[in-house]
């Protein structure tokens, strides 16, 4: 997910939700795993034992997760939803509506950090090729989109 040390956009939801996620980790998962391993060990013979490598396994992809949300909060760059429209251009944070120009399909985006994208809940991710598109346009602008089938959109509104 985040590189060392680059900038995570989040919501103030978003960032409940890592908080949420990572606490859970540590409080819940850490201990289940500690469980695991010592009824594992408990068994005899480790070296052919599938009970401890599955939760040495699961162990490590806990630990790596704990590690990337710590980055993720330590780099957080919070943005505020409806509040970006007030320049009257898309940004991250706008809340964006559109018509496809060959569908005529109108949607409503918020555009927001790819940590909480969910295009299929209306939250875009400001690093996919539509958020490009629009990034700096305003009402009424139509803007091409570069996906894998190209397609134009007209911007209806900004908030």
């Amino acid at each position: 997910m985040a590189k060392e040390n680059q900038k995570v956009v989040v919501t103030k939801e978003g960032l409940r939700e890592l908080k949420k996620e990572l606490a859970y980790l540590i409080h819940t998962v850490r201990q289940e795993v500690k469980e695991e391993l010592q009824a594992a060990r408990e068994q005899g013979d480790l070296s052919e034992n599938a009970d401890y490598d599955a939760a040495r396994d699961r162990q490590a992809k806990v630990e790596a997760r704990i590690r990337e949300l710590d980055n993720m909060l330590s780099n957080i760059e919070l943005i505020e939803e409806g509040v970006a429209g007030r320049s009257k251009r898309v940004q991250v944070g706008s809340i964006v509506s559109i018509k496809e120009l060959d569908t005529n399909l109108e949607t409503t985006y918020t555009i927001v950090g790819s940590v909480e994208s969910d295009p299929l809940n209306g939250k875009l991710s400001n690093a996919s090729p539509l958020a490009l598109a629009m990034m700096e346009h305003k009402v009424n602008d139509t803007v091409d989109v570069k996906a894998q089938i190209p397609y134009q959109v007209k911007i209806l509104a900004i908030k």
